[in-house]
């Protein structure tokens, strides 16, 4: 497997990322998209703890994608307690996909949705945090919308691969996950893996990462942190497809977990090798 450096790109106009990036569907690290944003300033770990503190926030593990744990919450905690935590060291706790404003509506006085493409959908601000090691497995978003992905504070390392790839990646049928590992990668078991090339970046506080429509990312916390993404659709077709995704996981992967169990899961991996020894064979 080949990991190759995401540009970093600063003073990008709207036309450059659009015949750049956007068309040919290539990831890109803007160095100052959010500059002037309020947060990059004032959302410090003090800050939020002092004035948003009692907020109750789920947590999740990383158990979170296993087949009888499926986006279970494990535990609920106060925003400020859960913030000592993360500051204070590892743990595989974290916010995942939360509309903190909702409960805060005041903090999207602090962002400003980027002129740099249309589509932006304005409902869907999500945050995430972390504690320093924890990491989002390897997948791609279920609604394949565009994905703008800002660092606060800390680093996190982003790794990404084209759908291109996804039969080097064992993607599981019905679902948006890989079992693959791309920071410890198991070639014994995942060989088709090897022949795979991915991008990597690490993300540093205030840059922003586009992360294409149907892309792969896995994401580990370097230091315990957090993150806002941002979400647009350039078409209807992607819209669509997301909506196609929804109906799978909701009616089939979810109907089908429940009905033949450990059994269904095996059926997934069984054809997920099946998928990669294809591309083995058309390689060899």
């Amino acid at each position: 497997m080949k990991l190759v450096p995401i540009e970093k790109r600063s003073g990008l106009t709207r036309e450059e990322f659009i015949e750049n990036y956007l068309k040919p569907s290539r990831p890109v690290v803007f160095t100052d998209l959010a500059k002037d944003w309020p947060a990059v300033q004032k959302w410090t770990f003090e800050w939020l703890r002092e004035t948003h503190g009692n907020i109750d926030v789920p947590l999740v593990d990383n158990h979170m994608h296993d087949a009888d744990k499926y986006f279970q919450i494990a535990k609920t905690m106060k925003f400020g307690d859960y913030l000592k935590l993360i500051e204070a060291g590892p743990t595989d706790l974290r916010i995942f996909l939360f509309d903190i404003f909702k409960k805060a509506p005041e903090l999207a006085n602090d962002i400003r949705f980027p002129t740099i493409m249309d589509g932006f959908l304005k409902s869907y601000k999500f945050v995430f945090f972390g504690g320093q090691g924890s990491i989002t497995s390897l997948h791609y978003d279920m609604d394949c919308s565009n994905v703008f992905l800002t660092q606060f504070q800390t680093r996190k390392q982003v790794i990404l691969f084209s759908p291109e790839e996804s039969r080097r990646l064992y993607h599981h049928p019905f679902t948006v996950m890989s079992k693959v590992d791309p920071i410890n990668p198991d070639y014994e078991r995942f060989p088709a893996l090897k022949g795979a090339v991915g991008h990597e970046t690490t993300l540093l506080h205030g840059e922003t990462i586009f992360i294409p429509s149907l892309w792969w990312h896995y994401i580990r916390y370097v230091d315990g942190g957090f993150s806002l993404a941002l979400r647009a659709n350039n078409s209807i077709f992607t819209a669509v497809r997301g909506g196609m995704n929804l109906v799978r996981h909701t009616f089939v992967d979810k109907s089908m977990t429940k009905l033949l169990g450990l059994g269904w899961q095996h059926w997934k991996e069984k054809k997920a090798v099946e998928n990669a020894q294809e591309v083995l064979t058309e390689h060899a």
